[in-house]
């Protein structure tokens, strides 16, 4: 399905048909595309650009689409992959995190750093971080898939 030209955000590049590839919801997923382009909020003489994801309810396109400035999107990144790395050694720890010690890491970025750190303040964390754990590792042959193409083209481009 094409993602439309004529709202807010101005699409650059393009990925449509993302309804094919959608992870677990390839096949039976709102969100029809992806795209970078110029920002919805952009104003006279700034430009921002932006990532989205467009959403098709059937009908018309949803306003629950979404579109994130780049850099939240690689920030997203990097919570990711910091989270899959602790995962990976989580077994260790009775409730899967060290109560004493919940911060997995902290990313220097802009000259300060992004905490990455297990939600203490969640009440039912014990609950929910082992279906957290278990979902990564249903999900494991997927993310592993794209982490996988992201490492070869940041390869590629000398990172």
């Amino acid at each position: 399905m094409k993602i439309p030209t004529t709202l807010k955000h101005k699409p650059v590049v393009v990925s449509d048909n993302y309804e094919k590839v959608d992870g677990r919801m390839a096949g039976n997923t709102d969100a029809k595309g992806l795209s970078l382009g110029l920002a919805q909020w952009n104003d006279r003489g700034k430009v921002d650009i932006s990532a989205k994801v467009w959403r098709y309810t059937g009908e018309k396109w949803s306003r629950q689409s979404e579109e994130l400035p780049l850099h939240r999107v690689l920030d997203l990144s990097i919570l990711i992959c910091r989270s899959l790395e602790h995962f990976r050694e989580a077994y260790r720890y009775e409730n899967l995190y060290d109560p004493e010690q919940p911060v997995i890491d902290r990313v220097g970025l802009q000259g300060d750093a992004m905490s990455v750190e297990i939600c203490t303040d969640n009440e039912r964390i014990n609950e929910d971080i082992k279906l957290f754990s278990q979902a990564l590792s249903d999900d494991d042959e997927m993310i592993g898939e794209r982490l996988r193409t992201l490492s070869k083209i940041l390869k590629d481009m000398g990172y």
